[in-house]
């Protein structure tokens, strides 16, 4: 960790910790553990879930003890007396775990017995603060799963096999993909291959789903040799790709320097080039081949086996086939009442599909009918029974007959024509109101 990191680790802190800087809160908080448990447990759990914190948010899957002491925690100079302490019982309640202790799957299986062995008879606590580093049990375990993740969803098999070089890509480096190849080994959800053919390889079979992986087969070797052979012909073509477009710009800037010579030599490179690069395709495609064939002879395996299954759990079941046919019939009729009903709501018109002009001519019929509906007793009892009021009422009935002659319309000349028709309507409204006043 460099001192930058370091710097932000100590701002996280203080940003976690409001009272970090308090000296009388810190002098209590640094002092060493004493007497039972319970008086200081909590100070314990304020130190354990602070280099959880640190950690996590950092994603720092390794950790050293001394610089934990005497970097993160150190205020002045002065380094809490109870860490030793904190990290002990860490390690003994299985928030932390040493290298060690995780089985090596790349070493022989007598040195993982003799490994083993030592474990069990040396079952004293051992000095924390002495380790190099150590790892974060919950930091790993959640890589591991992110890890089974990024490989479930390009992988459909019951088991992938990878190079040793993709696996670390994806955890991060050597020393990452090491604990958690150690981890997932233990687990039974990894497994370590090695080949030895012309070079040698390693690989990695990991199952996508999480569960416990079968034994290793010769046909997961052959497999891991293919996608070894599939890595390095890719790498070839963009080695050829990079070589290809240098010769390219090379020639071109002969041509325009005007030297024909060395332009006329980088045209020979573009055509090995060219060449190489058909060859190596050529073989990339028939390697991609034989492995399609492999997955796809490894997915008619896994369908035949669970017709077999099928046909086991129907014979000890005691059915006959006509109830099978008539499970299958009722299946396939709700499969079918389920796509009439998705037909008929994709045929279903939306609000979308609606014209304006139908909207208008809807919205016309509307005050139409609004307009009959309209209590006409009332509009005589405001203007009263006199011949003033029935003239009243006559013009109020021209007016609405006004309005419901009028077409909307999104043309010019018609919205001038309804302006000027409404104008004309409101002159004589008005007129015949003045008379009957």
């Amino acid at each position: 960790m460099d001192s930058a990191e370091e710097r932000a680790v100590r701002d996280f802190i203080a940003k976690e910790v409001p009272d970090w800087n308090d000296d009388v809160v810190s002098v209590a908080r640094f002092k060493a553990f004493s007497g039972q448990r319970s008086d200081w447990q909590p100070r314990f759990l304020f130190w354990r879930h602070l280099i959880l914190k640190i950690a996590t948010h950092f994603r720092l899957l390794f950790i050293k003890p001394s610089q934990v002491k005497s970097v993160w925690f150190n205020r002045g100079g002065l380094t809490p007396l109870c860490l030793d302490h904190v990290l002990s019982l860490m390690y003994n309640e299985g928030d932390l775990t040493r290298i060690v202790d995780l089985a090596d799957p790349t070493s022989g299986r007598l040195s993982q017995l003799f490994r083993k062995v030592s474990n069990l008879v040396a079952r004293s606590t051992p000095d924390i603060m002495s380790e190099e580093f150590v790892i974060l049990t919950s930091l790993l375990q959640s890589k591991a799963a992110e890890v089974v993740k990024h490989l479930s969803e390009s992988h459909w098999n019951s088991s992938c096999i990878i190079t040793m070089k993709k696996f670390q890509d994806i955890c991060g480096g050597p020393d990452e993909a090491s604990a958690i190849l150690r981890y997932m080994s233990g687990c039974g959800t990894a497994k370590y291959l090695k080949v030895h053919k012309k070079e040698f390889v390693e690989g990695v079979k990991i199952s996508p789903s999480a569960s416990t992986l079968s034994s290793i087969s010769n046909l997961d070797y052959d497999v891991l040799y293919l996608i070894w052979t599939t890595e390095r012909l890719q790498q070839q073509l963009d080695m050829i790709d990079r070589r290809y477009e240098s010769s390219r710009k090379s020639a071109l800037a002969s041509l325009h320097s005007g030297n024909k010579k060395l332009a006329l030599r980088h045209a020979r490179e573009l055509k090995l080039a060219t060449q190489s690069r058909d060859k190596c395709s050529s073989l990339l495609n028939r390697v991609q081949e034989v492995l399609g064939v492999i997955a796809d002879a490894e997915a008619t395996k896994k369908i035949s086996e669970a017709m077999q299954i099928g046909a086991n759990a129907i014979k000890e079941n005691k059915i006959s086939v006509e109830e099978v046919d008539l499970c299958l019939r009722d299946l396939q009729e709700s499969i079918d009442a389920q796509k009439e009903v998705e037909k008929a709501l994709e045929q279903t018109p939306s609000y979308t599909d609606v014209e304006d002009e139908d909207i208008q001519d809807e919205l016309e019929k509307l005050e139409l009918a609004i307009e009959k509906e309209a209590p006409v007793p009332a509009v005589e009892k405001a203007f009263g029974t006199t011949e003033e009021g029935r003239a009243a009422a006559e013009a109020t009935e021209f007016i609405n007959e006004a309005f419901s002659n009028l077409r909307l319309s999104n043309g010019a000349s018609v919205k001038q024509g309804i302006t000027k028709e409404g104008s004309e309507g409101d002159r004589e409204s008005k007129k015949l109101e003045m008379e009957a006043v």
